[in-house]
């Protein structure tokens, strides 16, 4: 088989690294004119699953004018070798004005690729990681000494784009290091000669999102190890628009003519009260309430009890109870419906008179008298 077709140099590590999500990547000029620069932000794996050199290059090349001060941000665990050795070779094209920053990683593919500026500037709490390739295989003897070949080649290939950055570093120094998968603080990049400057310490934790794949490294330091197991932090709440102002006299005036045109001017104080003129949604559903309490009352003809029922704050259920207690209690027997009450009681039915045999016979006997009287007379 053509072992560099299928193969994917990755760090050395215990297993293929996974599609992550989560990456910032981005690509933009700031500044006038006169002070213009291009900013490239590299917060994510390299590769396929994440930025691709492919990419970065098009986008660069999309935004370079050929003078304007180029800026590469680096936070990343690396990826694929070759995407970082395409990444570092982009840079380097650029020469003088290319300056690699490394805000809080730059490991394996990523320190290949941060490699390639002119200038590297390292954050102080900063670190930058450098290790032997990896990859996986399968097939034959014959196959896998193939692949054992290119392993070498990618090696070769490490060292010089390291020193290309440190041309005095002792050779057979960094093949140990590279071997041993070394960790480096900013003042040990420097020192080595993979930095040239030691910057401000910010604290970048956000965009790397890989936390999982970082644990595949042999030697990850713990506290970083640490650092990327904390949750991340809460998004900020959404902005409360503040309260509407309320104009507390005309939700009165509301109440007071509500309640004038319903004939429940009793109300309107307890009413008030009850609602603190809050809102006018407050104000119509205590209206609402105050009616129905008033109407039933009138139903049930209790409409005296209408101003404690609607002091209490109590609403048609309860007041049904109220109402059925001292109806009962009351011996009235009147029925609680829902309807409406009129609103003038129609005048009384006129019933016919009840007989009255007393008087009735005292009426016959006057008559009786009266006409023997006139007989006698004749």
């Amino acid at each position: 088989m053509n072992p560099l077709k299928p193969l994917r140099i990755f760090n050395k590590a215990k297993g293929q690294p996974q599609v992550q999500d989560q990456h910032w990547y981005s690509v933009k000029a700031v500044g006038d004119a006169g002070q213009r620069s291009i900013e490239i932000y590299v917060y994510g794996e390299i590769g396929t699953w994440g930025i691709t050199a492919n990419q970065f290059v098009q986008d660069l090349r999309a935004m370079d004018d050929g003078v304007s001060p180029v800026i590469a941000a680096f936070n990343s665990i690396g990826g694929d070798l070759f995407d970082g050795l395409a990444i570092h070779n982009a840079l380097s094209r650029l020469g003088e004005r290319c300056t690699a920053r490394i805000d809080a990683l730059a490991a394996s593919a990523a320190s290949v690729a941060a490699c390639g500026a002119h200038k590297v500037v390292i954050a102080a709490n900063a670190m930058l990681m450098i290790h032997n390739p990896w990859t996986f295989a399968g097939g034959d003897a014959e196959d896998l000494r193939r692949v054992a070949d290119v392993l070498d080649q990618t090696l070769e290939a490490i060292i010089a784009a390291y020193k290309s950055k440190a041309p005095n570093i002792d050779e057979a120094e960094l093949r140990r290091l590279v071997n041993a998968e070394t960790w480096l603080t900013a003042n040990e990049a420097v020192a080595l000669g993979l930095a040239d400057e030691v910057g401000e310490g910010v604290t970048v934790k956000a965009c790397l999102g890989q936390g999982a794949a970082l644990q595949r490294f042999q030697h990850a330091p713990k506290t970083l190890l640490a650092q990327l197991a904390e949750p991340p932090e809460p998004e900020p709440p959404e902005p409360i628009d503040p309260p509407p102002v309320v104009d507390a006299s005309k939700l009165a005036l509301m109440i007071t003519q509500s309640c004038t045109q319903a004939g429940i001017s009793n109300l309107i104080e307890p009413l008030i009260t009850s609602t603190k003129l809050v809102d006018e949604a407050t104000v119509q559903a205590a209206l609402t309430r105050a009616k129905a309490v008033n109407d039933l009352c009138v139903a049930a003809r209790f409409p005296e009890f209408t101003l404690e029922f609607v002091s209490a704050g109590l609403d048609a259920e309860a007041v049904r109870g109220r109402l059925f207690d001292k109806l009962v209690g009351s011996g009235k027997g009147f029925e609680i419906d829902n309807s409406l009450p009129l609103q003038n009681d129609p005048p009384p039915k006129v019933q016919a008179k009840q007989p009255d045999p007393p008087s009735i016979w005292a009426a016959r006997k006057g008559a009786q008298t009266g006409q023997t009287s006139s007989s006698k007379g004749a």
